[in-house]
């Protein structure tokens, strides 16, 4: 284990050439530096945000759903059937015109009555509007994009070196646990189709917080949180407004959102963070391995900046000139078609979209959330 312990932190990785580790653990009074050590503080910070969030919804974000008539309701659910459960769960959610006509032929049943059955079903495992307004009231207060905003400046006006000040280990460490209690939720949450793009998603954003942390370089990282968190607030409040049925209100939320996001990520990311990182740096401390690796990924990071700046351009063009665009793909009830007669076995009538989108709007911020939703917060 110190063979293993000395090889993963060489310091000729981590450090430039004139910095050793004895260096940052003798610091002069009253300066600091961060420690890999720090960061285990932000599990138990975690589990209590994880635990926050769950009284948090149940407690504050369900009656405000109500009040704003968003209610739990329960969608058409498909009648218990132990055949095409097996199917659903062992074979195909979605079977073509073999699997459907073998099991037409089984049941002695319509075909039409067997795609219903597969309908409903699905429809049982995607959330309700309720839950995903719940889900979302807590993001949208905009917590982490007020701090994300106030403490990194403040924490980089009051020192010009590379020290940890108490404002910016805060942040440091409300952001790693807030992503560290994302990844707990999401085995709470219902499932999605993107559940493991997203895991993926928060391990890696856990990793580069992490990275940045150890390699003292914190100046940048939580320049690049700051950024990022500047706008994801604004993306959250405009999905609230989209589930309360608040359509102009989410429009001009979507706008302000989509102006934060080019703004941020493709004005002040490039130049100011970018630009300090790769050529102010390197006549500062010069490149060594650590350098490199955590400037391909800030570079990575602006791609996919650019990646997603062209698919909210896109929809915004689409909301302008259709007046609509597609649903978000990732929790839609899936209607039924309006000729299709519904039997007595198929429950309670089911909940069906108008052709606006999600809840009968014209899915601006449904879209938004679909195509943004999956973007690094790095």
């Amino acid at each position: 284990m110190a063979a293993l312990s000395a090889w993963f932190w060489n310091e000729r990785f981590w450090l430039p050439h004139n910095v050793t580790w004895a260096d940052l653990a003798d610091p002069a009074p009253g300066v600091e530096y961060p420690k890999a050590g720090h960061l285990f503080s932000a599990l138990p910070l975690a589990l209590g945000i994880f635990a926050l969030r769950i009284i948090f919804e149940r407690c504050v974000a369900g009656p405000c759903a109500r009040s704003l008539l968003i209610h739990p309701g329960v969608g058409r659910r498909a009648h218990p059937n132990a055949v095409l459960e097996k199917v659903f769960t062992s074979i195909t959610k979605s079977p073509d015109s073999r699997h459907l006509d073998g099991l037409s032929k089984q049941l002695d049943w319509e075909v039409r009555k067997v795609q219903r059955w597969f309908r409903n079903r699905r429809n049982q495992d995607k959330p309700s509007t309720h839950t995903k307004f719940c889900e979302s009231i807590l993001l949208g207060c905009g917590i982490l994009g007020i701090a994300g905003t106030v403490i990194p400046i403040r924490s980089h006006s009051q020192t010009g070196s590379l020290v940890m000040t108490p404002g910016l280990y805060y942040y440091y460490v409300t952001e790693l646990a807030f992503y560290w209690s994302l990844m707990f939720s999401q085995f709470t949450d219902i499932k999605r189709k993107d559940f493991m793009i997203m895991f993926i998603h928060h391990l890696a954003t856990i990793g580069l917080i992490s990275f940045s942390y150890v390699n003292n370089m914190t100046r940048v990282g939580s320049l690049v949180m700051c950024v990022h968190d500047a706008s994801d607030f604004l993306l959250e409040l405009a999905k609230l407004a989209n589930y309360a049925k608040y359509q102009r209100l989410c429009d001009f939320l979507f706008i302000v959102f989509s102006v934060a996001f080019f703004i941020t990520r493709l004005v002040i990311y490039p130049i100011w963070v970018l630009n300090s990182t790769m050529f102010e740096s390197w006549a500062i401390v010069g490149p060594y391995p650590s350098w490199w690796l955590f400037n391909f990924l800030l570079l990575v990071l602006q791609v996919l900046h650019i990646i997603w700046s062209y698919l909210i351009a896109r929809i915004a063009v689409k909301a302008v000139l259709r007046g609509k665009v597609c649903n978000d793909v990732r929790s839609d009830i899936e209607s039924s078609s309006e000729n299709e007669p519904d039997t007595p076995t198929d429950g309670p009538k089911a909940y069906s979209h108008s052709p606006k989108g999600e809840n009968g709007t014209n899915g601006h911020c449904a879209a938004a959330k679909a195509r943004v939703q999956n973007h690094s917060s790095w």
